[in-house]
């Protein structure tokens, strides 16, 4: 085992996924994350008794290691099928949707899965890393209140890929890799309805000019709030187009193009809650599986390594421990 822990930057499906396999190898392991709690874009938000998936909305497994790995999820009750009554959008004309895709949901909530991911693992919330440095052999962080914090052997920095650039500074060539990946923000907002609405769609691809997605939370596994409650995502053109909108603006608009959109009354919602993803996805995939400096001991992983999706995350969490492993 390193004398000293490996530090883990994020404890997003990728930063936990590098965590377990390291921890699995015998390697100590000390994650730090900016957030009050783990998850990333799989963190759920609250609303009194209302617990609902605001970022990633469901999965799916198309590696077979991820595949297998998914079932034992599974297995645990960390996760479960989702096979929503699927519609699709166009020019304002909902149908059935032919997509037949497994789709998989954390239960009781997408953040269900990173919460048992991290389970006794050692962590730092409310911690925002803002510089990582090396000394002769070691390695130091540097939070945003000006506290260090190590040493430690190694360091995977499992965070969007502009806030990695600068946290991989000590090694340029993956720096500016990182900084070419450019991300597409994603508004989502979340609305609660005291009555049910009169409508079969529990999820929804939508091809217009604000909206890109709805699902209604209620169909998922697990899920037994009061009120019934729907997810918006709006596109990324939209999204960019109105970065700095006010959240109660972009409920707003959101809330009136699902009301024409919904194939029944939409009443007044019992409450609404907007949030930016700023960073929610890569604009393409990329096959770097991980980036690595296995002569600094300096590792980034992400799903803007891959695909942009959970399964890219995971796989590049487990692709950066692999290369870290190999180098001990």
């Amino acid at each position: 085992m390193s004398k000293a822990p490996i530090a883990i930057i994020g404890t997003g499906i990728a930063g936990l996924s590098a965590a377990r396999a390291l921890h699995e190898a015998g390697q100590a392991v000390q994650l730090f994350d900016k957030s009050r709690r783990c998850g990333g874009r799989m963190s759920g938000k609250h609303v009194d008794t209302e617990v609902f998936d605001l970022g990633a909305q469901y999965f799916t497994a198309r590696d077979r290691r991820f595949a297998e790995t998914v079932r034992c999820w599974q297995n645990e009750g960390w996760t479960a099928e989702w096979s929503p009554n699927l519609f699709q959008a166009r020019a304002g004309q909902l149908s059935p949707s032919t997509d037949e895709q497994l789709r998989w949901v954390g239960t009781p909530q997408m953040a269900s899965i990173t919460r048992a991911l991290l389970g006794e693992l050692p962590v730092t919330f409310s911690c925002r890393i803002t510089e990582a440095f090396r000394g002769e052999e070691l390695w130091t962080l540097v939070d945003g209140a000006g506290a260090s914090h190590g040493p430690f052997s190694q360091v995977i920095v499992a965070t969007p890929a502009p806030q990695a650039s600068a946290l991989l500074a000590e090694a340029p060539k993956l720096a500016a890799v990182a900084a070419s990946v450019a991300m597409e923000p994603t508004w989502a907002v979340a609305l609660g309805f005291a009555t049910p609405l009169d409508t079969n769609v529990e999820g929804c691809f939508v091809q217009d000019d604000a909206l890109d997605w709805l699902a209604r939370e209620r169909s998922k596994p697990g899920r037994d709030g009061h009120l019934d409650t729907w997810v918006l995502h709006a596109t990324h053109q939209w999204s960019r187009q109105h970065l700095d909108l006010s959240k109660e603006a972009v409920t707003e608009q959101l809330l009136g193009a699902f009301a024409e959109l919904i194939d029944c009354v939409v009443p007044a919602p019992e409450f609404t809650l907007a949030h930016r993803w700023l960073y929610a996805r890569p604009t393409q995939a990329h096959e770097w599986g991980a980036l690595a400096d296995a002569g600094l001991g300096l590792y980034a992983c992400g799903d803007w390594c891959l695909s942009g999706r959970v399964e890219g995350a995971w796989l590049s969490g487990q692709e950066a421990a692999r290369r870290l492993l190999e180098h001990l």
